[in-house]
């Protein structure tokens, strides 16, 4: 299987031929060119993941080079070739944007030993900025409308704290909010234009908790297959956020202790100390105080993540904003329709009790913009729970769990027309999708 494309630059053409030989046997694809404006030239026209340029050359010489293919590719990882291997030639070559230099001359075993070093290299920052677009896709314009007074207070509060690099811990039921709260104080801080890396605590296994948050080198345990950067190194400069944190586990909690101590670590099977600098902020929907009480929680772990302690209120205790984050809710699922809830619809809304909170809130809308054929969304468009309890009007028709399940399907493929991401969004295999719209006849 073919590795990566590698250009390289030199007016020596027997070392040339000798790097093309040595790439081409390793499975690379090379392109050598002996005139640097030429090799430039065909850097605009396809990307290459490396490139080897010679120091002495003319009409330009390497730096200049590698100044100009920087300006066309700058995601090209460069290694600058000279027989002048001095200190002052590798700091000028690092300077200006060279991961690395090799000396002339070099052996077969010597190049390809280097090239594999910097193609690994290449794939891991690759990797991190592909991690770190996600991420930053999600991050959302950093504004929370509330008219609820005690949230109106914790918005200050996190806007207060935001610049500093406290940490915060936030607690509250499952569906309040908390990560989007945790949002709010990375978007409202310093570190707004670096990542913010979620990390689902509860979501990963504790065999693999230390390499996920830690990173790994290859070989270190059976499957480590590659070097990978752990979800710390990831938020370097930005924010970390731990969700549901009373999930971790003891032994890990100590040595996630020791990281907060100094934001040092060691990735698995790696004993080089790494240092970083993120901001913490993490989450529970448990009771700490009962927690560190029966001792699932260490005492001193607890004190290094609540710098600041952050409650946020269920959306029960909040009700003057369920207008508000309805609206919100079918701007975000349906834009420029003009759905808009009937006043009966509302009534309904603000008088459940929402066990399951905004998330809850999120679904109860999204299901009925589906049903809203009309662009009025009414009571009989909800679950039966959140009318269980009031009277209903006369004769209103409640479609079937089929057909709402059709109509839902219906609506998704029409913005998500392609089978693999409207399986993602529905939760389900793109088999079950098959199924399901062979079974509803949609």
């Amino acid at each position: 299987m073919n590795k990566g494309r590698i250009l390289v630059i030199d007016d020596e053409i027997n070392i040339l031929k000798m790097i093309e030989l040595s790439l081409s046997s390793q499975s690379f694809l090379p392109e050598v060119f002996s005139h640097p404006v030429e090799a430039l030239k065909r850097a605009q026209e396809i990307y290459f993941d490396i490139a080897f340029i010679d120091l002495k050359m003319e009409p330009m010489d390497g730096l200049q080079t590698l100044a100009e293919l920087k300006k066309i590719s700058p995601d090209t990882t460069s290694v600058l070739m000279t027989a002048h291997g001095t200190i002052e030639t590798a700091v000028e070559a690092i300077k200006g944007g060279a991961y690395d230099y090799i000396t002339k001359p070099f052996t077969h075993k010597e190049f390809i030993h280097l090239t594999d070093r910097v193609f690994e290299h290449h794939i891991l920052l690759k990797e991190l900025k592909g991690l770190r677009a996600e991420v930053e896709d999600n991050n959302g314009n950093g504004e929370i409308i509330s008219n609820n007074f005690q949230m109106r207070e914790i918005l200050k509060l996190c806007k207060d704290i935001a610049d500093s690099d406290l940490p915060a811990l936030i607690e509250g039921e499952s569906g309040t909010g908390k990560e989007i709260l945790a949002r709010y104080i990375h978007l409202n801080s310093k570190r707004k234009t670096n990542p913010f890396v979620p990390v689902n605590c509860a979501a990963i296994p504790e065999s693999l908790f230390e390499s996920e948050i830690f990173g790994h080198v290859k070989g270190s345990f059976t499957g480590a297959v590659k070097d990978r950067i752990g979800r710390f190194e990831m938020g370097d400069q930005g924010t970390v956020f731990l969700d549901e944190v009373g999930e971790i586990s003891k032994p890990m909690q100590v040595k996630l202790l020791r990281f907060l101590q100094s934001m040092e670590f060691e990735r698995v099977g790696e004993s080089i100390t790494r240092k970083i600098n993120v901001r913490i902020i993490s989450a529970t929907n448990r009771n700490i105080d009962d927690d560190i009480k029966s001792g699932d929680l260490r005492e001193d772990f607890y004190y290094r993540l609540s710098g600041v302690r952050i409650k946020l209120p269920p959306l029960r205790d909040r009700k003057e904003d369920i207008p508000y984050l309805s609206e919100h809710f079918i701007n975000k699922y349906s834009p420029g329709s003009h759905i808009a809830l009937s006043p009966e619809a509302l009534k309904l809304l603000s008088e459940y009790s929402w066990p399951g909170n905004i998330r809850e809130l999120e679904n109860v809308i999204n299901r009925a913009i589906v049903l809203a054929k009309d662009k009025i969304i009414k009571p009989d468009y909800f679950p039966a729970e959140i009318y269980q309890g009031s009277e209903m009007p006369a004769n209103n028709y409640l479609p079937s769990l089929n057909e709402v399940e059709k109509d839902y399907i219906k609506e998704i493929l029409k913005t998500h027309p392609n089978p693999k991401d409207a399986a993602q969004i529905l939760g389900i295999s793109i088999t079950t999708l098959w199924r399901k719209r062979k079974e509803l006849k949609i």
